[in-house]
C-alpha cells in the first residue's frame, strides 16, 4: 500500500507552482480523510499546525548502535540546541510522569516523541515501556519515534502493537560510497562493522524498515542531513526512492557543524550549507515528494511549539512536587483542541476563499522576494523585531507566497523598554537573515532599524497581528508599485 503524499502536483523549479504554494493553496487539500486526521495537529508534520500546537521529546533512550560524523551526544547540557542533547535521562516511569505533567500544563501539547539521546530502537525495552505506560495513561497524546533505521525491521510489529502511526527514519544516502564517508561504523550482530559494508547494511535494513511500515499503515516521515560535498548531489535520488516507497514526507535539514559541538565534522572543518543552497536542494527534491521546511533540528528533550522550548519548567524535581488530575486534563485538552482546530479550519477556508480570488487576478510579472518574519505562532506577526529568537522566511512571487525555512537568530533586546549593549548580536541577527529583502514584525527599534537598512532589508512593522501570508503579499505589491522589483533595481541590488 502506497500512502498519498501532501501533493503531487507538477511545479518548476522543484514542485513550488500556482498550485502548490502558501497562499495559493491548501497541503491539507489533498489528503485524504484518514491521512488528514492523523497530521492535522501534528506540528511536525503539518506545516499549518506547527504555528498551534506543541510536541514534546523525552530522553529515555541513551545508548546508539551506528556512529556518525555530524553527531556528539551530550548529557546535562542546557546549552545546546541540536538533535542528540539532553539535560535530564530518564527511566520510562520519570517519562510518563514527564508527559502528563506537560501535557496538563501546555494543554495545545498533542505529540510525544521518543528521538534520543541516542536510538529509540537500540534501547528497545526503555522506550517501549515508555509507550506502553502512554497508550494505557495518556491516550489523547500521539506516540512518535525517530530512528536511524538500523533495527527498525525487528521493531515493526512492536510499533504498531502501541498504536504509533507516524514514524521518522533518518536515510542520508542510498550508496554505501557516500554512507562510508557519513558513518564510520555500525553497531550490528554484536560486532561492530566499518566502512562501506557496515553502511550497505544500514542502508538495507531502513529500505527494508520503510517498506514493512508503510505495509502497516504507518506514515514515515524521512530525514536527511544535507552534508556539501559529501550528499548534497544525492539527496534527490533519496527523495525519488522513499517517495516510491511510501514515505510521506521529506525533511531535508542543514548540517550542524560547529566545531564547539565536538562532533567529527566539525573539528575537522566540514562546513554546513547556506540559506541558498538549503533552499535550492529542498525545491529540488520537492519535485518527487513534498518537502517539510519547518523542522527546528530538536533537542532529545524538547518541550514546547516548535522554535521554544520549555524544558526548563519541567525538571523531574519540579514536577515531583506538582499534582497532575490528568482526566480533568483531558477534558480541558479536548476543549482546546477542538477551538483550535477550528479556528485552522476557518483560516483554511478563507485562504481557499483568497486564493481563488488571486487565480483570477492579473498576474505581476515582477520576480520572486524572501521576506523574514518575527512570530510566536498563531499564523501573525506578533513579535518585536529586539525579542526575536529566529525569523520565519517566506518567499512572494506572481504565484502567491510560500513557506521557505527558519533563521535562529540571537535575542537582541532583553528588556521591554531597553536593549543594552547588544551590537555584536544585532549584527549577527542581521547576518542571520541574508538573502531577505524585508523583514516584517510587530515593532523595529531605531538602531536596528538603521542598520538593516544599510544591509539592503526593508524593516516593517505596519502588519502587526495580521496573518502572515496577507501580510508578505501586501508588503510584496508594495515593493512591486514602488518599482523595487524592476530588473534595474535587481541590477544595483547585485553589484552592492
Amino acid at each position: 500500500m502506497e500512502l498519498p503524499v501532501l501533493n503531487e502536483i507538477p511545479a518548476s523549479k522543484g514542485g513550488c507552482s500556482a498550485g502548490s504554494c502558501g497562499s495559493t493553496d491548501d497541503q491539507m487539500n489533498h489528503l485524504s480523510e484518514e491521512i488528514r486526521a492523523k497530521v492535522q495537529n501534528h506540528p511536525c508534520y503539518s506545516e499549518d499546525a506547527h504555528h498551534y500546537f506543541a510536541r514534546m521529546h523525552v530522553a529515555v533512550a541513551p545508548a546508539c548502535n551506528i556512529q556518525c560524523h555530524y553527531c556528539n551526544r551530550k548529557y546535562d547540557c542546557a546549552n545546546e540546541s541540536r538533535p542528540g542533547v539532553v539535560s535530564e535521562l530518564l527511566t520510562p516511569d520519570q517519562a510518563v510522569k514527564k508527559t502528563m505533567a506537560v501535557a496538563a500544563n501546555i494543554p495545545q501539547m498533542t505529540v510525544l516523541g521518543i528521538a534520543g539521546p541516542g536510538d529509540p530502537l537500540a534501547n528497545p525495552e526503555r522506550t517501549f515501556e515508555t509507550f506502553r505506560q502512554l497508550s494505557q495513561d495518556a491516550p489523547d497524546i500521539k506516540l512518535c519515534v525517530s530512528t536511524n533505521g538500523l533495527a527498525l525491521p525487528d521493531s515493526v510489529e512492536e510499533l504498531s502493537k502501541h498504536n504509533i502511526d507516524h514514524v521518522t527514519i533518518t536515510i542520508n544516502c542510498v550508496d554505501p560510497e557516500i554512507g562510508a564517508k557519513i558513518y564510520p561504523w555500525i553497531f550490528w550482530e554484536n560486532r561492530r562493522i566499518k566502512g562501506k559494508k557496515g553502511a550497505n547494511i544500514l542502508i538495507e535494513q531502513q529500505q527494508k524498515g520503510l517498506e514493512m511500515l508503510v505495509a502497516k499503515g504507518i506514515l514515515v516521515k524521512v530525514n536527511s542531513v544535507m552534508i556539501p560535498g559529501v550528499n548534497d548531489k544525492h539527496l534527490a535520488e533519496v527523495s525519488k526512492i522513499v517517495k516510491a516507497k511510501g514515505a510521506f514526507l521529506h525533511n531535508v535539514m542543514p548540517l550542524i557543524a560547529e566545531a564547539e559541538h565536538g562532533t567529527f565534522y566539525g573539528v575537522m572543518g566540514q562546513r554546513g550549507p547556506n540559506a541558498a543552497e538549503l533552499q535550492d536542494l529542498q525545491d529540488e527534491c520537492s519535485g518527487d515528494m513534498n518537502m517539510m521546511r519547518h523542522c527546528r533540528q530538536c533537542r532529545a528533550d524538547a518541550v514546547g511549539l516548535l522554535g521554544e522550548d520549555r524544558g526548563d519548567e519541567f525538571t523531574m524535581d519540579k514536577i515531583e512536587t506538582m499534582e497532575i488530575d490528568y482526566q480533568a486534563a483531558m477534558e480541558k485538552r479536548k476543549v482546546i483542541h477542538q477551538a483550535i482546530e477550528a479556528e485552522m479550519n476557518s483560516k483554511r477556508e478563507v485562504k481557499a476563499e483568497k486564493a481563488e480570488q488571486f487565480a483570477q487576478e492579473e498576474k505581476m510579472t515582477t520576480r520572486p522576494v524572501l521576506m523574514a518574519v518575527a512570530t510566536s505562532g498563531q499564523g501573525v506577526i506578533n513579535v518585536h523585531f529586539g525579542h526575536a529568537k529566529e525569523f520565519l522566511v517566506y518567499e512572494a512571487s506572481p504565484d502567491g507566497v510560500r513557506f521557505i525555512s527558519h533563521r535562529k537568530a540571537d535575542q537582541y533586546c532583553g528588556g521591554d523598554t531597553t536593549c543594552g549593549d547588544g551590537e555584536s548580536v544585532l549584527q549577527r541577527t542581521i547576518r542571520s537573515l541574508e538573502g531577505c529583502e524585508a523583514v516584517l514584525c510587530s515593532k523595529v527599534g531605531f538602531e536596528p532599524w538603521e542598520l538593516l537598512e544599510q544591509a539592503g532589508i526593508m524593516p516593517n512593522g505596519e502588519h502587526a497581528m495580521e496573518p502572515i501570508e496577507d501580510a508578505v503579499m501586501a508588503v510584496y505589491k508594495e515593493m512591486a508599485q514602488s518599482g523595487r522589483l524592476d530588473e534595474a533595481e535587481q541590477a544595483e541590488r547585485a553589484v552592492a
